[in-house]
């Protein structure tokens, strides 16, 4: 699931420059670092990182307000600098040019990412259980019961002889007893995880957040734009910051390096399956698996170890036809 939200996330960062390609195309360059930077956060968040929410979707619209000021609310500086654009850019939670949006955009981004976030955890943790059970230590008692009942038979030459089911079942569930503790807490784990992934749809459902965050970065770039005579006529980055007024004055029409430009990459195009039919198909399968520790000796014996019924089998002293005695 890790690879599924890493392409979801290629998906919506690859939507959002496209936003900037089509419709903003003299700010597109200069912004695909801003998004790549942007959802880097989103996966790391995902992942399990210590990043903040606010602090990166912040960042991000930080960034941006010095192009959307440069080419939509005051046109005509063709070529800025890295000084003027930080200038610019040290304003933007004074002068609020996108509303409410970078706010609206913290909100969804952190209500809908969180049970994506747990449910990861909640993975890697079953993934932890299962490896643990997967080493489990047999005692004496269990080796020995094993080797008589698979090995004894072929002292007397019955090397095709398996074990009768109700012999096998005695021996398997008595080496597995400890795993059998374990059942009650891998259903509440199963049930847990259905509960978890039931939880992502509409404002926490986070593919359909990320899949439409360009929208709503549009949708904040039309504010500002609109918005902006007023804004121009209220404030400019030179009034909020008195004190650097020589220093973005100066740097205004002075030619950024081709260096300083970020160039556009479009990410590969991928058809895999949508998070939400994976994660579907995920937790319709674990279902079938909630008895498994509960049933493990039965499936083990019934599929591999011990006789069809009807057929003859070793019953720990002789082949019989049958062996019925079944102890629980």
């Amino acid at each position: 699931f890790s690879e599924t939200f890493e392409t979801l996330i290629r998906h919506a960062e690859n939507h959002t420059n496209t936003l900037f390609r089509t419709t903003y195309r003299n700010m597109a360059a200069d912004a695909a670092g801003s998004v790549k930077e942007l959802f880097t956060d989103v996966g790391l968040f995902v992942l399990g990182s210590e990043v903040s929410v606010e602090d990166f979707v912040n960042r991000f619209f930080d960034s941006l307000f010095p192009l959307v000021y440069n080419h939509l609310i005051n046109p005509g500086l063709t070529d800025i600098t890295i000084n003027y654009a930080e200038c610019i850019r040290m304003t933007r939670r004074d002068l609020n040019p996108f509303g409410n949006f970078p706010k609206l955009a913290v909100g969804q981004i952190g209500r809908s990412m969180l049970p994506g976030r747990v449910f990861l955890q909640a993975l890697n943790l079953g993934i932890e259980v299962i490896n643990t059970t997967d080493h489990l230590q047999y005692t004496k008692e269990c080796k020995r019961a094993l080797l008589k009942m698979q090995y004894c038979p072929h002292c007397q030459g019955l090397t095709q002889s398996k074990p009768c089911m109700g012999y096998c079942l005695n021996v398997i569930r008595g080496c597995l007893a400890n795993m059998a503790e374990i059942d009650s807490h891998w259903r509440e784990y199963v049930r847990s995880l259905e509960e978890v992934s039931n939880s992502m749809h509409g404002s926490y459902d986070v593919e359909q957040v990320l899949l439409n965050l360009h929208s709503l970065v549009n949708d904040a770039i039309m504010h500002a734009q609109i918005n902006g005579p007023k804004l121009s006529a209220m404030y400019t980055p030179e009034e909020v910051f008195k004190n650097k007024v020589e220093r973005c004055r100066s740097h205004k029409n002075v030619r950024l390096n081709a260096k300083d430009l970020v160039s556009l990459k479009v990410p590969p195009r991928n058809t895999e399956e949508s998070l939400a039919s994976r994660r579907k198909e995920f937790i319709n399968s674990l279902r079938l698996y909630q008895t498994f520790y509960a049933g493990l000796a039965d499936h083990l014996c019934v599929s591999e170890l011990a006789s069809s019924d009807g057929l003859s089998c070793w019953n720990g002293a002789d082949v019989v036809k049958r062996f019925y005695v079944l102890i629980v």
